[in-house]
């Protein structure tokens, strides 16, 4: 999962150094090429057997694919609009979001402390939304608000594979949300735009920083909870804006910061009380 994350994070100073490739477009060569390198890892896997796969995975199948699809574009689309670091802070709710779907979906109990975690988040999102709301800059706040589709679907996606990630092989959803999102993009992204350069740098995002470290992700929730997958995947957060600050030479702003170290101090609270719950109640 650390890997996952690491690899997650590439993507931001990436696609900084995209030459003519537009949005749209952009995520749909690298979902095309996530879907691509899930496909060869399947068919390595299970051969002629990889279409029964897909049938196995029925509707949560489905669901979770649909899921990844819509982090896909809303990831790079959000890229495109405000910074990286905007992009990676709204990233961080997912755990949040993923303990109020386990409250309700799971029913697993909320502790008091995730609740005033949740308050500081939300006040730090409010600072941070305050802080670019701006009319000469109306396309960061659009890319914070596409921004949020992530979190979104993401505590859905981790929640779908907390439930059945035992039971169903949920890797070929990352083929299908691949494939959803590039059919998606399709018509909105012609004509073509991008350079072979482009397309090479968005082909090693579509194998590397988005097939591998997503069909990881997955083999990793087999083993850890929904919150520590999540907890997890904040590495990417804290890496994302340093990447981009050394080299593509993007500093994000006062309010950025102080918004996001408010959602960060949150989420980090929130996973040290629960920890010290653990071991209390373990002695």
């Amino acid at each position: 999962m650390i890997i996952a994350a690491t690899l997650w994070s590439s993507a931001g100073v990436a696609s900084r150094h995209l030459q003519t490739a537009a949005g749209f477009e952009i995520v749909f060569w690298r979902s095309l090429f996530a879907a691509i390198f899930v496909a060869g890892l399947m068919l390595h896997q299970y051969g002629r057997g990889f279409p029964g796969r897909l049938k196995l995975m029925g509707t949560t199948g489905m669901v979770s694919g649909l899921m990844w699809a819509t982090m896909y574009s809303c990831f790079m689309i959000a890229l495109t609009l405000t910074t990286v670091a905007n992009t990676s802070v709204m990233e961080s709710l997912a755990p949040l979001f993923t303990a109020l779907l386990s409250w309700l979906v799971l029913k697993e109990r909320i502790p008091a402390a995730t609740w005033i975690a949740i308050a500081m988040a939300a006040c730090g999102m409010a600072w941070m939304f305050a802080g670019n709301l701006t009319l000469t800059d109306s396309r960061g706040v659009l890319g914070m608000l596409v921004a949020l589709g992530i979190p979104l679907a993401s505590s859905v996606n981790m929640i779908l594979l907390k439930r059945r990630a035992h039971t169903v092989d949920l890797i070929p959803a990352v083929f299908l949300g691949g494939s959803f999102s590039a059919l998606a993009m399709l018509p909105l992204s012609l004509p073509f735009q991008a350079s072979l350069h482009d397309v090479l740098i968005l082909g090693a995002l579509g194998f590397f920083q988005l097939g591998l470290p997503c069909s990881l992700m997955v083999k990793a929730s087999a083993s850890l909870k929904a919150h520590e997958v999540a907890l997890l995947a904040l590495l990417e957060v804290l890496l994302a804006p340093l990447w981009a600050w050394l080299w593509a030479g993007e500093n994000p702003n006062s309010a950025t910061l102080a918004g996001g170290t408010i959602v960060l101090l949150a989420l980090i609270i929130n996973e040290i009380w629960n920890w010290h719950q653990k071991q209390g109640e373990s002695q």
